[in-house]
């Protein structure tokens, strides 16, 4: 082989290099990552948070989805189509699987989002890919943008029983994040959204543990999968206008009513509280953070929640850098989901009363 031979081979394989590279570039940005997210390789990627989410725009009126729970037990996402909610569905543990998706003839373009119905600790679900032809998406103007730090309540947990009922399955079964009322309340204002929260945790103890065998919110907050694993952090590349903080439930709960539970211990709430939102001005510091009560949470225990809230905002009093913490109530409530938690209709009350607020807030210069 001469020369001139070799070096056209060489060309035509560069050009094909570079041609693939630009197509897998290019299908990348096809898709749009919302929430706690993991980009992996092969424009895979692993919804962690509840609520995370991939979305994509295609033609046509053919669309499949492949989807894997990691772990080894079944998960959940729903799925909105159109601006539509059209379900939740169910993935059974083992190898990945097609999803095929009924989508109408009434336009061109579609647009599919999938948003993971259970949350962190069930473990990741693998977005694989789908066999929808995708083009790309209109350039999103620059939205107003929240994260929510919670437990249960701001999971979504137990709210959606419409198809295996309270007491029946797994604790997750009725996960439906998609209608907690942070993504509720994020859609009604066309913001973006993140959700930091993990049923079952506090600020300085969870519903079950003394901080004996288990993390914390404050202990997990910086970890991409809101675990103990250290080795792969949270960027924090979302940017919150502001961010609101519903965490008492677990730390004024009396736990199983079997395991020894200690009294609640104010000062560790407190001091624990003023720390963990000094993390949060560290990844976020334009931020307007907001503290919120529990709609779980009545009667005496409330009051004691109330005045711990109050103290946690008297101690960024004099705070100039920041600005104002805010502190909002929710209006009593007598939750309808399991295990006494809001159920959909209950989260669609709550995100009711938080919207003016919010809007009210992220309007603010």
């Amino acid at each position: 082989m001469n020369y001139i031979k070799k070096g056209l081979l060489f060309l035509l394989v560069s050009v094909s290099f570079v041609s693939v590279a630009q197509k897998k570039i290019e299908t990348k940005s096809f898709f749009e990552y919302h929430g706690r997210v993991e980009k992996i390789q092969d424009n895979k990627a692993i919804l962690i948070g509840p609520a995370s989410s991939v979305s994509f725009d295609f033609t046509g009126d053919s669309c499949s989805i492949t989807l894997q729970s990691v772990e080894n037990h079944q998960n959940y996402v729903s799925l909105e189509l159109d601006g539509k909610y059209i379900g939740r569905i169910r993935i059974e543990k083992g190898a990945a699987q097609s999803f095929p998706i009924a989508v109408p003839k009434d336009r061109k373009t579609h647009h599919l989002s999938i948003y993971k119905a259970t949350e962190a600790t069930n473990d990741g679900v693998l977005f694989a890919g789908t066999t929808a032809k995708l083009v790309k998406s209109p350039v999103a103007k620059n939205k107003k943008k929240i994260e929510l730090i919670g437990d249960s309540i701001t999971s979504g947990f137990g709210n959606d029983a419409s198809t295996i009922p309270c007491g029946s399955g797994d604790w997750y079964d009725q996960h439906n994040a998609y209608w907690a009322y942070g993504p509720v309340l994020s859609r009604a204002l066309n913001i973006d959204f993140v959700l930091s929260s993990v049923s079952g945790y506090g600020m300085y103890r969870n519903w079950n543990d003394e901080h004996e065998n288990e993390p914390n919110i404050p202990d997990v907050y910086e970890n991409l999968y809101l675990n103990k694993d250290s080795s792969k952090p949270y960027d924090f590349a979302f940017q919150p206008d502001l961010v609101s903080i519903c965490l008492g439930t677990n730390d004024l709960s009396d736990g199983d009513g079997k395991k020894a539970r200690l009294p609640f211990n104010e000062e560790k709430y407190v001091s624990n509280y003023i720390d963990f939102i000094k993390t949060v001005y560290k990844h976020a510091p334009k931020t307007r953070i907001v503290l919120l009560n529990s709609p779980m949470v009545s009667g005496e225990r409330n009051v004691t929640l109330i005045k711990c809230l109050k103290r946690v905002i008297q101690a960024f009093e004099n705070d100039k850098t920041h600005k104002p913490i805010a502190l909002f109530e929710f209006q009593p409530m007598s939750p309808k989901g399991c295990g006494y938690h809001p159920n959909i209709a209950d989260d669609k009350v709550m995100a009711d009363q938080l919207i003016p607020y919010f809007k009210k807030i992220l309007n603010e210069k």
